[in-house]
């Protein structure tokens, strides 16, 4: 499936269904991630259960801590 991801289109495999599953195959950290799905800021309550569809466009925002 091709997603337009942080400015960049991407394909992922078919076993990438919802937000969650996006952020685990890029992984990335789902409780230090920040999601937008076409616009809408979603609820980290909402990535597993919100599915994905070809050519959404997704806007990810993830923290790292450091010192």
């Amino acid at each position: 499936m091709k997603l337009h991801v942080n400015s960049s289109d991407i394909l992922v495999p078919g076993t990438v269904k919802s937000v969650g599953d996006l952020l685990e195959h890029l992984k990335l950290n789902q409780k230090a991630a920040i999601v937008e799905l076409n616009a809408a800021i979603l609820e980290k309550s909402q990535h597993a259960e919100t599915e994905l569809a070809e050519g959404d466009r997704i806007e990810i925002v993830h923290f790292v801590g450091g010192g």
